[in-house]
């Protein structure tokens, strides 16, 4: 009748066919890793993607531009700040038809209000087209910053 020990034991592989049995617990331990590995991955990436794409505590926006004589270029811009008592740095800049910048200016922005409104001309090596804002910060060059 059926039911004895010989009947249910899983039948024996052919040595040396399969190779050995591996336990189970190191593929248990490497999942684990894996596992804590790609959440820290995800937590880098996540706080990168914070720092480089999350709001600027000061930035600016151009608001209108203008041709002067002699290669040059006045540009108006709108900064907006989240620290109203320090002071700030924005740098504007002109571009020839090429796209490329032909005139930089970095423009000091005196602590006092949330939104201010500051205007400068900047002078190009040739004749610019357009004027634009490349970037404002908190870290004011000492230059700027001395009387």
């Amino acid at each position: 009748m059926a039911g004895g020990p010989a009947e249910t034991a899983a039948p024996a592989l052919p040595e040396g066919r399969y190779g050995t049995s591996r336990a189970k617990a190191p593929r248990r331990c490497r999942r684990w890793l894996f596992l804590a590995i790609a959440l820290l991955v995800s937590g880098v990436i996540a706080w990168v993607a914070y720092v480089n794409l999350g709001s600027a505590p000061i930035d600016a926006e151009r608001v209108a531009f203008s041709a002067k004589p002699g290669n040059a270029m006045e540009i108006t811009i709108n900064v907006t700040r989240d620290d109203t008592s320090r002071p700030g740095v924005c740098i504007v800049r002109v571009r020839d038809k090429t796209g490329a910048e032909s005139g930089r200016k970095e423009l000091l922005i005196p602590a006092g209000a949330k939104y201010s409104r500051m205007s400068t001309t900047i002078k190009s090596i040739g004749q610019p087209v357009t004027a634009d804002v490349y970037g404002c910060s908190y870290d004011v060059p000492q230059y700027l910053s001395t009387p």
